[in-house]
């Protein structure tokens, strides 16, 4: 059947006009206030995010990841925990559509015309886990290592859902793509950098959601609770996760004599957690692909999510405490795990492209042929006109590189350098059997967040007691008299004991 001007002049206009509907992007909604909390103003940081939050957004997913972020830098955990709640229901939400109705998770048709950023955003999977590590990492600052234990227990339970939806979601990508004749590779769009989805850093990723922060988060959790049997498998996914990190390993090797009666007395245990920069962006960029049609090739420009690697990220060797210099543990690197997910959603990304370019493509083949030219321009026009920009939602305000340190320190007052520059250092006040110490450092800003604080230090004096006296050799009494009075007060300090 052919198309008439008059049936197909609204086809063309209907596409120009949805092309007309501009989004704005998440990066320019969120990079002004992360420009902010560099400067030191995370009042203000905060505020502005809070603007965004009302009316019709104030249950949006991403904006309260973001605003429940800023408020724990700014040291508001209830109010970060309150906003990280609501994002959490959202998740929630998609947890029990993952397990249920999966099929309803996979089936937001409106992203193959429109493009993904159409898409209800339902976070990262990376972000799905980190949600509930800073739930519980913010009930650690306000001392509810209970409830805390509760959001890791949900952590491992929501990484298996993971795991299992995203297995069905290939296996149903890889049937449409099959369907459609489509093959869902990268490696086809011209001139995309696959190099950065490609580097041995992403490729050493077991996944792209399991991070080791949360795993050794959970066995310094449990391990404050006194629970050594469910510490052991955290300290030891940790370990899988990054693997070769002595840090790691030495709270796996020294678990045994920590939770036992070998413990070091008169000591704090501290868990310094030392995050750096931000999250990196998705970048959207233009690819042109050739599709065949009847009438010969034609070019169709569509939008794809980049993220490249970070060449100047930070690098935290060592926190100097004292005299002290602690090794680090690059534990988690966001800007490796955004390229992993990114790597593992391409498919996806590839196929809905490749249908909606070839549904655009027909559009305008069948100008071409039937109207010539002049309207082949306009329909061109309105093909790239309703190509958006790419879907470049992403949690912004998480940290870039989180790096741990763990030391044994005396209670006491302490100078301590986090960032390697010199002449910047922090008082803080050790003590507490178990300490956490969490850090946010920007170039020329650091945050140290309150410090959560669980158990007693042994006084000094009850471990001089406890501790056995240095036997020495009696000296020869001089008679009988003086050897009975020798033997007296050893024998009622004996009772005592």
């Amino acid at each position: 059947m052919r198309l008439s001007s008059f049936s197909l002049t609204p086809l063309v206009a209907a596409l120009v006009l949805t092309g007309c509907v501009t989004t704005q992007t998440h990066d320019s909604k969120v990079s002004n206030s992360l420009a902010v909390v560099k400067t030191g103003q995370i009042e203000d940081a905060i505020r502005q995010v809070e603007e965004q939050t009302k009316g019709a957004n104030q249950n949006d997913l991403l904006l309260n990841l973001e605003k429940g972020e800023l408020m724990r830098i700014g040291k508001r955990y209830q109010d970060s925990l309150n906003a990280l709640t609501i994002a959490d229901t959202k998740v929630k939400e998609w947890e029990e559509n993952a397990k249920s109705n999966p099929q309803k998770l996979m089936g937001q048709i409106g992203a193959t015309i429109m493009g993904d950023a159409s898409r209800d955003y339902e976070g990262q999977d990376y972000e799905k886990v980190m949600l509930t590590v800073r739930m519980a990492m913010d009930r650690i600052n306000l001392g509810d290592l209970d409830t805390a234990r509760v959001d890791i227990k949900r952590t491992h339970e929501r990484e298996a859902v993971i795991a299992e939806f995203r297995s069905k979601e290939t296996e149903a990508a890889e049937k449409e793509a099959k369907e459609k004749g489509v093959t869902s590779s990268n490696k086809e769009i011209n001139g995309y950098p696959v190099e950065t989805l490609n580097d041995p850093e992403v490729l050493k990723l077991k996944n792209g959601y399991q991070n080791a922060l949360s795993h050794y988060l959970a066995g310094f959790v449990y391990e404050a609770l006194n629970e050594p049997g469910l510490a052991a498998p955290g300290y030891r996914k940790a370990i899988e996760l990054r693997p070769d990190l002595p840090v790691l390993e030495d709270g796996l090797k020294g678990l045994d004599q920590r939770t036992s009666f070998r413990r070091k007395k008169g000591v704090t245990d501290v868990l310094f957690v030392v995050e750096t920069g931000n999250a990196p962006a998705r970048q959207s960029q233009k690819f042109a692909l050739p599709l065949p049609t009847s009438r010969g090739l034609v070019t169709v420009s569509l939008t794809f999510p980049v993220i490249q690697p970070d060449k100047e990220a930070a690098v935290i060797r060592s926190v100097n405490i004292a005299n002290q210099s602690l090794p680090t543990a690059l534990i988690t690197d966001f800007n490796v795990m955004a390229r992993r997910a990114l790597k593992d959603e391409m498919p996806g990304i590839y196929t809905r492209a490749a249908i909606r370019a070839i549904t655009k493509g027909v559009v305008q083949d069948q100008v071409n042929k039937n109207f010539g030219a002049l309207a082949g321009l306009a329909a061109n026009i309105a093909v790239v006109a309703t190509e958006g920009p790419a879907d470049d939602r992403m949690w912004r305000s998480l940290p870039e590189r989180v790096f741990i340190a763990r030391a044994f320190l005396p209670p006491g007052e302490y100078d301590v350098n986090f960032s390697g520059r010199p002449g910047e250092s922090t008082k803080l006040s050790i003590d507490g059997r178990y300490m956490v110490v969490p850090v946010r450092l920007y170039p020329n800003k650091t945050y140290v967040g309150d410090l959560a604080k669980f158990g007693s230090v042994t006084p000094a004096a009850q471990i001089a007691a406890e501790t056995p006296a240095v036997k020495t050799a009696p000296t020869k009494p001089a008679n009988r008299k003086a050897a009975q009075k020798q033997v007296k007060p050893a024998a009622a300090t004996a009772g005592a004991n």
